[in-house]
């Protein structure tokens, strides 16, 4: 009956791993959906609306087939369309149905308002050569979106392009294209993953091991059963009457010699029993049974567990039922609510940093080729002024230090304004993590067009007194505060022309009071500065021929301010130094010789009418509300050599 048993364990473990494996194989659907996208009419830019992508649930995949370099982007749809606004492309949506509807979109006019601003102040972006075989279209722009800081992120392959696990919310399409001056590829598919988990492939399978390692036990026993018995046994005759021994020495001879003749050969060959005390005795051969079989049994059981632990071993997660985990408790934050009609934020804090890698990379690289044309790629305002200054300072002066490059190790900081206009800004904060010698450094860069990269207008470092304030979270995004806002302490068109006036009348400055003791202290190094001036003079008998005058006032650039979240303000401004030496008489000249940046940029060796010598600071400042008893913060500040000239 073990033998039945064992059978029929072996028969349903079949069963059960034939089915956990099927579920895996042959009964295994497929494992996605495609969707294709069908042009009818070519264009350089294909726009899919968010909708496409998230027609299914899951991740969704991009495939695009073409020849040549594939590019492919996704950026917020507003500023998408905005950039497309000067150039005709496909854009695919969901019709209600939910199928694909392709419409061709004409370039909107050269004359149209601009799509950042609503004015048209901005100007459209400059148009490329069209490309060789005349397949751009007249009213296209030609504008290659690669490279481009709009979008959120972008994938370029030759040929075929395959971008995977996206998953696009809201508000989000993408741009597929070559280099905007040729037909973008019209081979387009879309792909969702679709639910191919069996969660009861696993435990059929360990049902089965387990039925099989019972029907081997079974087995074994029987076997085992089966040895013990040795099969079935016959019944023996009775037990025979005891008979007298027979004398046969006492016997007469014809009887004797029939008795030893009807002796059993193996009666006569079996052998006597050794004496104990004979040395020479061989022992009796003992029988001995082979162990072989049993041995077989197990060579053969054993394959059968090693299949079965690599099919039970084989089975990934999705063959196993899946047990919801318990949610941690969450822990309690103070919560921001944004304002009602609240604008997206212009960067999400992953697209800065990788902004902020693309201007350190890039200035870095002008820096050291002293290219200035690659430098107003990246560079603005106060901080391209002072670039130039220093190019022509190290092409004169090879051992001048070459600028420090731009930290982006730890982006500590993500402050964009929220707005869906141009131009934008965005302030931000970076430090160095391998080098505790590089400051670390606040700026702002602004993006004036959807066809233009952020550049860099201020750039300071950071005091290691400083405290930067709080500031809302970059996902949220802040505004810009107008020059003449009352609803600071100081309005930031006013900032640079007090900060300017405590320099010039130290104590005696109505401004005085306001700011904090480190924007005071660094008033005083200026001063210092201006008074190592007349001191030089002074040494070189120079005093009686000479004189001085210095000046500083703000900048052309206008203030950058933003808010915090304290309702204060973080406000960058720029002013300009002017220091001033004149001779005093008509025999007296101002000579350079042991002035080698003005030498150098001057091209002269003496003026005979003066020079002037202008620095340029920039600086942060942290403002308080209207009404706080706080002063007026330093929190970072960066001063250059901006120029030398005679004065004619």
């Amino acid at each position: 009956m073990r033998f039945v048993w064992a059978v029929v364990a072996f028969v349903l473990a079949t069963v059960l791993i034939g089915a956990g494996i099927a579920q895996r194989t042959i009964f295994l659907g497929p494992d996605s959906q495609q969707t294709t996208v069908k042009v009818e009419e070519s264009a350089p830019f294909v726009m899919l609306d968010g909708d496409v992508l998230r027609q299914h649930p899951g991740a969704q995949t991009l495939i695009v087939h073409g020849g040549g370099d594939i590019f492919a982007a996704y950026g917020r749809t507003a500023d998408m369309k905005a950039w497309l606004a000067d150039t005709s492309y496909n854009h695919v949506t969901v019709g209600k149905s939910g199928a694909l509807n392709v419409k061709l979109v004409e370039a909107e006019k050269s004359d149209a308002a601009d799509p950042g601003t609503g004015d048209g102040s901005t100007p459209a972006p400059t148009e490329t050569p069209a490309a060789d075989d005349g397949s751009t279209d007249a009213t296209t722009g030609g504008h290659n979106p690669a490279g481009s800081d709009l979008w959120l992120d972008s994938f370029t392959n030759a040929d075929t392009l395959i971008a995977d696990k996206m998953q696009l919310p809201d508000g989000v399409s993408m741009l597929i294209a070559y280099d905007g001056t040729k037909n973008a590829p019209e081979d387009i598919r879309i792909s969702w993953p679709l639910d191919t988990s069996t969660p009861l492939a696993g435990p059929l399978v360990a049902a089965g091991v387990l039925v099989l390692l019972v029907g081997l036990v079974l087995y074994i026993l029987a076997i085992r059963h089966q040895r013990r018995g040795r099969g079935p046994r016959r019944k023996g005759p009775g037990p025979l009457p005891v008979t007298e021994p027979i004398d046969v020495a006492a016997l007469p001879a014809a009887e004797r010699a029939v008795i030893e003749s009807s002796a059993t050969p193996a009666d006569a060959e079996t052998p006597e029993a050794p004496k104990e005390d004979d040395p020479d005795a061989t022992p009796p051969k003992t029988e001995m049974r082979s162990a072989r079989p049993a041995r077989r049994r197990w060579a053969l059981a054993l394959p059968a567990l090693a299949v079965t632990a690599v099919l039970a071993t084989g089975c990934t997660a999705d063959s196993w039922p899946q047990l919801e985990a318990s949610s941690p408790t969450p822990t309690p934050t103070p919560t921001v609510i944004a304002p009602e009609n609240q604008k997206p934020p212009a960067v999400t804090e992953a697209q800065a940093k990788r902004i902020l890698e693309s201007i350190s990379s890039t200035v870095a690289d002008a820096d050291s080729a002293m290219d200035i044309e690659l430098a107003k790629t990246r560079l603005d305002g106060a901080a391209l002024a002072t670039r130039a200054t220093d190019y022509a300072l190290r092409a004169a002066i090879p051992e001048t230090p070459v600028p420090a490059v731009i930290p982006t190790d730890d982006v500590e900081v993500v402050l964009p304004e929220a707005t869906d206009r141009w131009p934008r800004t965005v302030l931000l904060l970076s430090k160095s993590k391998g080098d505790e010698t590089v400051p670390p450094v606040i700026l702002t860069m602004t993006q004036q067009d959807p066809w233009s990269n952020y550049k860099v207008t201020n750039i300071a470092e950071m005091s290691a007194d400083s405290v930067f304030p709080e500031v809302v979270a970059p996902w949220l995004g802040t505004s810009l505060v107008p020059d003449d806002s009352a609803f600071l302490s100081l309005a930031p068109g006013k900032l640079a022309a007090a900060f300017a006036d405590v320099v010039d009348a130290n104590e005696q400055s109505a401004s005085y009071g306001a700011f904090d003791e480190l924007a005071l202290k660094y008033a005083t190094s200026i001063r210092d500065s201006r008074q190592a001036v007349v001191d030089n003079l002074a040494a070189n008998n120079a005093a009686e021929t000479s004189q001085t005058a210095f000046d500083i006032v703000p900048s052309d650039s206008p203030p950058v301010s933003m808010t915090t979240l304290d309702s204060g303000a973080i406000v960058a401004v720029s002013l300009i130094d002017t220091q001033t030496v004149t001779p005093t008489s008509a025999e007296a000249v101002i000579r350079f010789e042991k002035n080698p940046e003005a030498k150098a940029l001057t091209g002269v060796t003496e003026s005979a009418k003066g020079v002037a010598t202008k620095y340029e600071f920039q600086l942060f400042f942290a403002v308080p509300a209207q009404g706080s008893t706080e002063q007026i913060r330093l929190l970072a500040v960066r001063q250059d050599l901006l120029s030398v000239e005679v004065i004619k």
